[in-house]
């Protein structure tokens, strides 16, 4: 067979050879390979850290911790979403910077502090009194409070709630229509306006000790109604059977909620002899003077240590029913009747009760309309009551003389170390040496406490 010159160009195979013209008119396909400077053999994820990714992202499927490495639960729990159900998180996680996360991306301010230091506490407490505050009765799912209550249940202490919704109002005319001969308009008024019934929550939290409530609704704007700060007959008896069976409660606060002397009855019917209840806030309400002597009935049967009535319609004789309960009484150290009406009557009674009292530290008697007379008895108390640390009279009318009389009364006094007389029409020159004898008590307690503190080890 014929071979070509070595080195000659083969005519033999044309379409292998092509020519220059020809590679001008139809360019080969190419590829472009473009590399990333940045890659390198050590980004490449290792098996395990696949295995974790897989973990992460089928956790609320398949949630697997406890069965892994702590460096590797570690890495699970700093990328887990804040957004997984809590039937996965709540039994699951106990690592406080996972609820910390909750916390911080949920809500602008955290104070821990106030929630004892726990972050998985500070998240549960405030979701489920979220949930409560947007509950709409006859229309919220009830479960929405019901299935939180096995998951929060070891970890609520305290419950504030600052709005109750009242359900959602249909066109009254045509509930008129079918309301039947017997029932009444005023009837018809009541029942659609009841919230909704914290009995069987907070009944089945066995660790809860604060209950902060206030029965109406924020931010309404335009829409403002009285009806929607109206806390019912119905409410308030099923919030009283409720606290009654609340056994670990020690604080109960119920304000801004229109609580009259009836529904304030009602409240010290089911609180008498509780085991644990020390403090009972019942301020800015329309407790007057009935309802005021029941509570002068609960103080007597209880241990309540601190009683804030005030801005409520107490007068002399409400006064005088507290006053005759704490001459007896041994455990009230606060009270607290700032914005009522007591008047000289009322305060002239509270201060012959302090003659005797010997456990009471602080009273509150601002705005109370009360004068020398006032002034007078409580300077025999400044001179006699060994426990009585602050008192407040402020905008009153004790006047000159009554000034006089305190500072008479403050000359041997060595305890009080807090004395509020702003606008209580009382002598400069007098206010100022009552200011003195109190501020060189305060100086005198403060360097005897330092004396009580002992000395750190070197």
């Amino acid at each position: 067979m014929h071979q070509p010159m070595a080195g000659a160009r083969s005519t033999a195979f044309p379409a292998l050879y092509p020519s220059q013209a020809s590679l001008a008119a139809h360019p080969p396909y190419t590829h472009r390979v473009i590399e990333d400077p940045k890659w390198s053999l050590v980004t490449v994820p290792h098996l395990s850290e696949l295995c974790l990714q897989h973990i992460i992202h089928n956790f609320e499927k398949n949630p697997i911790l406890d069965r892994l490495l702590p460096e590797h639960q570690r890495k699970v729990l700093d990328r887990l979403s804040t957004g997984l159900p809590l039937t996965v998180t709540v039994n699951l996680i106990s690592d406080e910077d996972y609820w910390k996360r909750c916390c911080t991306e949920r809500w602008q301010v955290c104070d821990v502090s106030n929630y004892g230091d726990s972050w998985k506490r500070m998240f549960l407490e405030r979701h489920l009194e979220n949930i409560l505050k947007r509950f709409i009765p006859n229309t919220t799912d009830p479960n929405q409070v019901l299935e939180l209550i096995p998951l929060c249940k070891d970890h609520v202490r305290k419950l504030e709630v600052d709005q109750f919704l009242p359900p959602v109002q249909v066109d009254q005319k045509e509930e008129r229509d079918d309301i039947s001969d017997t029932g009444s308009y005023n009837e018809f008024d009541e029942v659609p306006m009841h919230h909704y019934d914290l009995g069987v929550l907070i009944t089945a939290l066995p660790h809860l000790e604060e209950l902060h409530l206030t029965y109406g609704v924020k931010d309404c704007g335009m829409n403002f109604e009285w009806k929607l700060f109206n806390f019912t007959h119905r409410d308030c008896s099923n919030l009283a059977v409720a606290v009654k069976m609340c056994h670990n409660l020690k604080v109960f606060k119920l304000t801004r909620s229109n609580v009259d002397d009836d529904k304030t009855k009602l409240l010290v019917r089911n609180l008498l002899d509780h085991p644990c209840l020390v403090e009972l806030n019942l301020s800015h309400n329309l407790i007057r003077d009935k309802g005021a002597q029941a509570l002068g009935h609960l103080i007597s049967r209880s241990r309540l240590e601190t009683l804030d009535l005030c801005n409520n319609q107490i007068h002399h004789l409400g006064a005088q029913a507290l006053a005759r309960a704490l001459a007896e009484n041994s455990t009230l150290t606060s009270l607290n009747l700032r914005l009522n009406c007591v008047e000289d009557k009322g305060g002239e009674a509270i201060g012959r009760a302090l003659l005797t009292n010997t456990t009471l530290k602080s009273i509150h008697l601002g705005s109370n309309n009360l004068s020398e007379p006032t002034a007078m008895l409580f300077s025999q108390v400044l001179a006699q009551n060994t426990t009585l640390m602050s008192i407040d009279f402020s905008c009153n009318h004790l006047g000159l003389d009554g000034g006089k009389q305190l500072l008479e009364g403050l000359a041997d006094n060595k305890v009080l170390t807090e004395f509020d007389l702003r606008q209580a029409e009382v002598d400069e020159e007098t206010e100022y040496l009552i200011h003195q004898i109190v501020w060189a008590n305060q100086e005198a307690s403060r360097l005897e406490s330092l004396q009580h503190i002992p000395d750190k080890p070197l």
